[in-house]
């Protein structure tokens, strides 16, 4: 469990933001012909961007980031000699405006609503694909996503106002909803058992269409709601993001009302965390809502350019991340969606900077997890 924020950590957290922690590792040069002795292997400086800083125990390692294909693909010989003999310049797929990301086992999905498609890296793999292109699952605007424990993938389309399903690799399977079940959607959460997806309609200014959405996947029929337009216990104003806990509980970034609001699964109102202010465990423009497996819930936030990671009571953990308007790692413009995978690696959208950031845990190694199985390749 990772330790609450204390007030003068926040304090130092909030002026430096991160440290940089100098370490000496040894690296084996890939080009080499034939491995050496161990004390021949040259050493090199490695910088590890940790959080929170010292003296407190890191909790987090800035692990890198995804700007596009290029940063996954492993490319085979022969491309490579092509290349070479050709003049031929490596061409990647960058993000274009992404807006929320997923991973499962190894694969990575980030909604593009620019390109109209879901980019998905397979990184054990190197591969990159694009979903959503071709019918009958063509998306027109990708919005939210969500996965199930088989890595089936739920995306929310904001232009056709249905959620579209693909398995794991991309390949369509259904789709529900339609313009008649929804004035707004933009996010999505399915349960553990993938009986039930959990969709937010966020509506508007002229609507009390402010909702969560809840539909039998099997039958793709819609089964009950869960709130109202409002700012009592229950209610919303413009919901923005839906994430399940491993208990079972459901947490709405209630975004107008400054709170994270929490139920259970039949849609019974639990309790309320946050409130609007520039303080952290405050909020002043939340985004996106993730949950990592020890049931720990993190926020993004556009005004903090950062996302909080809150204890399932609601209590203030961790603060990740500063608001720059040029780019670098742990620094953020326009934060969006957030996902945490099986492994507890984090991964943040910046749709001003077009990329995703990935921070690893600081228990496990660079190459430990699905995401770790081509650490040495990056």
């Amino acid at each position: 469990m990772l330790p609450i924020l204390t007030r003068d950590l926040a304090d130092r957290t909030g002026r430096a933001g991160c440290c940089l922690i100098i370490a000496f590792c040894a690296a084996t040069l890939a080009s080499c012909a034939a491995p050496g002795p161990a004390d021949s292997q040259s050493a090199e400086e490695q910088a590890e961007l940790v959080f929170p800083p010292p003296p407190e125990m890191p909790r987090f390692v800035f692990e890198r980031t995804i700007f596009g294909s290029a940063d996954i693909t492993v490319e085979d010989s022969e491309s490579k000699w092509r290349r070479v003999l050709t003049g031929e310049v490596d061409k990647s797929t960058g993000f274009s405006k992404p807006f929320d990301v997923e991973a499962c086992q190894g694969r990575l999905y980030v909604s593009d609503t620019v390109r109209r498609s879901v980019h998905l890296f397979n990184v054990p793999s190197g591969e990159f694909k694009e979903i959503g292109l071709e019918e009958p699952g063509a998306l027109r605007k990708p919005l939210g996503m969500a996965v199930d424990n088989d890595c089936n993938l739920y995306v929310v389309d904001g232009t056709l106002k249905r959620v579209v399903v693909y398995d794991q690799d991309g390949d369509f399977l259904s789709a529900f909803g339609g313009s008649d079940k929804f004035h707004r959607p933009t996010h999505v959460d399915v349960d553990a058992d993938a009986r039930y997806a959990y969709v937010v309609d966020t509506g508007g200014v002229s609507t009390d269409q402010h909702r969560i959405r809840v539909f039998d996947i099997a039958t793709g029929q819609h089964s009950f709601d869960i709130g109202r337009r409002g700012t009592g216990e229950g209610e919303f104003n413009l919901p923005k993001d839906v994430a399940i806990g491993p208990d079972g509980r459901i947490y709405v970034v209630d975004s107008s009302n400054f709170r994270v609001q929490v139920f259970e699964s039949d849609g019974t109102y639990v309790a309320t965390f946050g409130s609007i202010g520039v303080q952290p465990g405050q909020f002043s423009r939340p985004k996106g809502v993730a949950t990592d497996p020890d049931g720990n819930i993190y926020v993004t936030d556009a005004a903090f350019g950062n996302f909080q990671i809150f204890n399932p009571a609601g209590q203030l953990l961790l603060f990740i991340g500063s608001r720059s308007t040029t780019a670098g790692a742990a620094k953020y413009m326009l934060p969006a969606g957030i996902a945490v995978d099986e492994d507890g690696r984090v991964y943040m959208v910046d749709q001003f900077f077009r990329k995703v950031d990935v921070y690893r845990p600081a228990a496990i190694g660079p190459r430990d997890g699905f995401m770790g199985a081509r650490a040495a390749s990056y």
